[in-house]
């Protein structure tokens, strides 16, 4: 049977939305339902406009730590999520994932902290650190640390909610994480990916939602602001930069 993911759409209630944060980011008060691709799904943008936020709220409504972890990950270090997720209604399929993973680069440390102390606590079990490569995360640098837990905690046939994951990783291992990402895809897994970069976002076939002038778009890869400014530097840096300085005298 053809995989068709484990979340179809999300869709916002806009009825009685409070003027507040973080309904008070354009984009994130103007869109009514997005499709998820059963594969790969990219949000992007500049920073500011509520990627992060709105992957935070769909982890929440689907049970994950806001700080993130996976769903038996229940520690909090300081409630600063917004309610967002209470405005949400998630269309999912029959099939029911059996791993999962929320991925934020700017509480990993937490996440890491967390697995150190569950691992301190009495009772013979298997070491959760096994899991992530069997060395704590604290004993790696940052990069290495989110290599080794996408590279041994994530096994498929499971939902994976990443934002900004490649915030530590050098581009050569963006582009291996491409490789790691169809191997995942292979074994049915589904991805929501909030990301900078131009590497990741070019995994074929995804769904890519820009979001920017308070709206949030589905564009074609060569189409996002990403591609289009890097490509833009790259085919002449001599040229912009020279623009750049003289534009600063």
């Amino acid at each position: 049977m053809e995989f068709k993911g484990y979340l179809l759409s999300l869709r916002l209630n806009q009825e009685n939305l409070p003027d507040r944060y973080p309904f008070n980011i354009p984009c994130l008060k103007s869109f009514k339902e997005l499709a998820f691709h059963p594969n790969v799904t990219f949000f992007t943008g500049e920073n500011g406009v509520g990627k992060s936020t709105l992957i935070e709220a769909l982890a929440v409504s689907l049970g994950f730590n806001a700080e993130g972890g996976s769903k038996n990950f229940n520690f909090s270090s300081k409630a600063t999520h917004s309610e967002l997720h209470n405005y949400l209604t998630i269309s999912k399929s029959f099939r029911k994932p059996k791993d999962g993973f929320f991925l934020r680069g700017e509480s990993f440390y937490n996440v890491a902290s967390e697995i150190d102390k569950l691992d301190k606590e009495p009772g013979g079990q298997i070491k959760i650190i096994e899991s992530y490569g069997g060395v704590s995360l604290h004993a790696q640098s940052h990069g290495q640390s989110f290599w080794a837990l996408f590279m041994n905690r994530f096994s498929g046939n499971g939902i994976y909610i990443l934002d900004e994951p490649e915030s530590a990783l050098s581009a050569t291992r963006q582009i291996a994480m491409l490789s790691k990402i169809n191997n995942l895809v292979d074994k049915n897994a589904q991805f929501i990916i909030t990301t900078h970069s131009p590497i990741l976002l070019a995994y074929p076939n995804a769904s890519i939602y820009e979001m920017a002038d308070a709206k949030i778009t589905k564009v074609k890869y060569e189409e996002s602001e990403i591609y289009r400014v890097y490509k833009s530097f790259l085919d002449n840096p001599k040229r912009i930069l020279d623009n750049l300085f003289t534009s600063n005298t």
